[in-house]
């Protein structure tokens, strides 16, 4: 893929995906000038246009306010910042007013339509979709297992996006007899060309067996078969390599930055 189509997908990621999709339940989305943020999930979440149009101290101001809004309700708050993000100094701001960054990842786009595929899983594991509240909680507990925390808030994340658009998430878990070794979801936005890939998350002992890749493949069928062109996923350190080997393309990063009471 060339430049010139990598910097038209880029520029269709920030027309088309800098909002929020409203994650269901108890959540709601407010807006602050160019900003817009998520209330009532499981931590604050603040996002804006690649340009946020203010610099200087009124870019300070806009910080604060993000910072004692959610201080105010006790609970900690996600900035996530994309690499080519203006103004420049916006990370070095975020930093100044108690953000911390997390690990970086790499936001990669491909053609959904180049990686359906067959999903290919060792034996003894299947692929199914899930709806149900205690198949939700399974996931919540295996990505609890993985990332050595508490994920309990998961499933009623889940939950609530299956019932107020059950039409925008297909949720997949890979199992192996009564165990989920690996679960994924596929999330779509009204409007939007591009199809999320989230979760991807397997137990190690499982790792390095083409599950990930299965689930790619899999999500990637749905999403063709919708009508939705493309996919992109913010890839960690460790699926990146996967994902550009299976045929995505690095268009920019994202880190997170968190402020935490």
């Amino acid at each position: 893929m060339n430049d010139t189509v990598i910097t038209e997908l880029r520029a269709a990621y920030d027309a088309q995906l800098r909002g929020v999709t409203p994650p269901g339940g108890s959540t709601r989305i407010e807006t602050d000038g160019p900003l817009t943020r998520v209330v009532g999930w499981h931590r604050g979440f603040v996002t804006g246009p690649r340009d946020l149009g203010v610099d200087g101290n009124e870019l300070d101001a806009l910080i604060a306010r993000q910072r004692d809004f959610y201080a105010a309700r006790g609970e900690a708050v996600e900035w996530k910042t994309r690499g080519h993000d203006l103004p420049a100094g916006l990370t070095e701001r975020l930093a100044a007013a108690g953000f911390v960054p997390e690990d970086s990842e790499t936001v990669l786009i491909g053609q959904s339509a180049d990686l359906a595929a067959d999903p290919v899983l060792p034996e003894g594991v299947t692929l199914r979709r899930v709806t149900a509240l205690a198949d939700l909680r399974r996931i919540a507990a295996m990505e609890s297992t993985v990332w050595g925390e508490d994920w309990g808030w998961l499933a009623d994340d889940l939950a609530g996006r299956i019932e107020s658009a059950p039409q925008d998430i297909v949720v997949l878990v890979a199992e192996a007899g009564d165990d989920v070794v690996c679960a994924a979801w596929l999330v779509f936005q009204e409007g939007a060309d591009f199809g999320g890939l989230w979760g991807g998350s397997t137990l190690e002992e499982w790792r390095g067996r083409g599950i990930y890749r299965a689930m790619v493949a899999q999500r990637a069928r749905i999403a063709a078969a919708r009508g939705v062109p493309y996919l992109y996923v913010d890839a960690s350190a460790d699926s990146a390599p996967i994902l550009i080997r299976l045929g995505l393309h690095a268009v920019t990063t994202t880190t997170p930055y968190v402020w935490t009471p």
